[in-house]
């Protein structure tokens, strides 16, 4: 191991300094230190976790180029939220209006647990609920996968998806109403 490489609890934004030098060990720590909750986020968007670990690399790959461009306004973990939601955006209007439903695997319970008719009804519920999530803009979902799946503050959202707060509250009420009648049934 090189005598050089930063230590783990070295400041993200001494990393991010680093890495802008050319420093591969820095940035190297700053992705393994990201990558899981950006990859989890990846998931939520996209539904699939193939597409988001190629999304969260691309993401990370554009990073790297564009550290120069880093001016610490914002933490570095904020600046990859916001290249990785931006990434996903991308990836969720490309393939518009058709997203498949059997891509995210669901959790298997103990078969002694759940009746297999529990569980045929919870795959109907999923499958609603993605189709009910495909309904939503991209920036619907992004701004609601944020808040009530990752707990993001609005103030987070907007600065990680690039807009100001008001728009950020205005797309996560226009999901949670757009979901609540898509799931009425479910309720």
């Amino acid at each position: 191991m090189p005598t050089d490489l930063p230590p783990p609890d070295t400041d993200d934004a001494l990393l991010a300094v680093r890495a802008a030098e050319g420093d591969e060990e820095a940035f190297e720590l700053l992705v393994r230190r990201h990558a899981p909750p950006m990859i989890r986020l990846a998931t939520r968007l996209l539904g699939d976790r193939g597409e988001a670990e190629d999304a969260v690399q691309e993401a990370f790959v554009g990073a790297w180029r564009r550290l120069p461009e880093f001016q610490s306004r914002a933490s570095f973990g904020t600046w990859i939220y916001r290249i990785v939601t931006n990434r996903c955006l991308n990836v969720l209007r490309s393939r518009r209006p058709a997203a498949p439903l059997e891509a995210v695997g669901e959790p298997v319970a103990p078969e002694h647990a759940v009746s297999p008719a529990r569980i045929a009804e919870g795959r109907e519920a999923v499958r609603e609920m993605r189709k009910a999530l495909d309904t939503l803009t991209a920036e619907q979902r992004a701004c609601w996968v944020l808040r009530e799946l990752d707990g993001r503050s609005y103030e987070f959202i907007a600065e990680a998806v690039g807009i100001g707060q008001d728009a950020v509250r205005a797309r996560v009420f226009r999901a949670r109403r757009t979901l609540t009648a898509a799931l009425g049934d479910w309720r």
